[in-house]
């Protein structure tokens, strides 16, 4: 199938700006792995880990995540956790799904007070390797290996997670920013397409805010979701390496057009471009409102597909996806985009049960992105197996975009250090609330940071 090809391809030869700076990382893959990973999509992958059924002793393990039942992930865990059962039936797993902005404060807190459970969800590249720099992830360099020999894990898909030329995370899905657009309402203002070009994107919107139309929906109240749209919008002002450049402490802030950017981003706020209800509010509603028809466009990760396609009334049906277009074709191009596999499962150090805990969330690590590519909430860190057929349309499109990719940038937040990631997300607020412009963006950046 299309699909099954298009996964081929993006596990085969994505390789990520983002990598480079996260760890050491291979930059090439050997042409073999796309034929192995087309062909293990057709039967499902059994386990390389030696499951827990040596002994009749129940052996429990903890684990932190973020898939609570407002997450679209939250059934793609479930059904892994259920299917654990049988691979490893004398384990024990007690887990707790905890609200994303909750969940950032709270692991640190545990890991500052050495209270870590014994696996834990994390993002990948500096947040990760914060932890890792403190000596409190387990190296899975064992556990990891035979998946890569087999072709099961794709070892270009481990570069976020690898430090010094060890590995510390499981990864589950990997996910774009991706620009969703509501076709019906779209259509009240006269279009049938969406827009491929910016001047397009541009026109759509005054034509959307001329029926009265809210284009954009941003929740102001979780500070990540204004970088899903400013990062773009950077991104396609001055490029991918120069904005990795900086994510990574290679370059400066001092670019006049990432101001130049930020004011644009402010131009379209002071268009009317933005519900001026989503500033206060939670993505949770944002999203709900995109759903429910108030605004005509959402600027989120791909993992929304999901939710996307199994709202009621036909809702994905509506909608198409599709990449932020260029602004500066002298300096940016289609195909650079914001993501790639990030979100991660890692183990504690200082688990009693550190080996069993890391063959456990390897083993679960595959089956959250199984389930969870299958239910249209990213694109599959693993190599697929079993019958794809049913991913959605959403999904299917994300996999064209990604096939067609010339770089990725992590997203910002996840890309810095825990030192650097606080006054940069405080000054991005300071953006969306118009306290800061985009000269001011950039002092605020030279003075905290560097």
């Amino acid at each position: 199938m299309k699909i099954k090809r298009l996964a081929a391809v993006l596990l085969a030869g994505v390789m990520t700006l983002a990598m480079v700076g996260c760890g050491e990382t291979k930059t090439s893959t050997p042409a073999s792995t796309a034929s192995k990973t087309e062909t293990k999509t057709e039967t499902k992958a059994e386990s390389n880990s030696t499951e827990a059924t040596s002994s009749d002793e129940k052996v429990k393990l903890t684990m932190w995540c973020i898939a609570t039942e407002a997450d679209s992930n939250h059934d793609s865990y479930v059904k892994a956790i259920e299917e654990m059962k049988t691979l490893y039936p004398n384990v024990e797993l007690e887990w707790e799904a905890i609200e994303n902005e909750t969940y950032k404060t709270k692991i640190a807190a545990a890991m500052a007070a050495n209270e870590v459970p014994d696996i834990f969800f994390t993002w990948a590249c500096a947040y990760l390797g914060d932890f890792v720099n403190q000596g409190k992830v387990y190296c899975l360099d064992d556990t990891l290996k035979p998946f890569v020999d087999s072709g099961e894990l794709p070892e270009n898909m481990l570069g976020n997670t690898t430090y010094d030329g060890k590995h510390y995370g499981v990864p589950t899905t990997m996910n774009i920013v991706a620009l969703f657009a509501n076709m019906d309402l779209l259509a009240q203002a006269g279009w049938d397409k969406v827009p491929e070009n910016y001047d397009e994107l541009v026109k759509c919107c005054d034509d959307l805010v001329a029926k009265g139309i809210i284009p954009f929906g941003c929740a102001g109240g979780e500070t990540w979701c204004v970088t899903e749209y400013l990062e773009p919008i950077i991104q396609k002002s001055i490029g991918s390496a120069t904005l990795n450049d900086m994510f990574l402490g290679r370059a400066s802030y001092d670019n006049a057009d990432v101001a130049k950017a930020v004011d644009l981003f402010q131009s379209w706020i002071d268009k009317g471009y933005f519900d001026p209800a989503g500033a206060s509010l939670p993505n949770d509603d944002v999203k709900a409102n995109f759903i429910n028809g108030r605004t005509a466009f959402y600027q989120n990760g791909t993992w929304n597909c999901a939710d996307f396609s199994k709202a009621e009334g036909g809702f994905g049906d509506k909608v198409k996806v599709t990449e932020f277009p260029v602004i500066d074709s002298s300096k940016s191009k289609l195909g650079q985009l914001i993501g790639g596999p990030s979100d991660t499962l890692a183990v504690s150090a200082s688990s009693p049960n550190a080996e069993l805990a890391a063959k456990y969330a390897a083993d679960l690590g595959r089956l959250i992105c199984h389930y969870g590519y299958l239910d249209g909430c990213g694109l599959p860190a693993w190599t697929p197996y079993g019958d794809t057929s049913s991913i959605n349309p959403l999904t299917q499109a994300v996999a064209e975009i990604c096939a067609k990719a010339d770089s990725y940038v992590l997203f910002g937040d996840t890309a810095m250090s825990a030192v650097e990631k606080q006054p940069y997300l405080d000054a991005v607020a300071k953006v969306y609330g118009k306290d800061l412009d985009g000269q001011g963006f950039i002092n605020e950046l030279k003075g905290a940071i560097r």
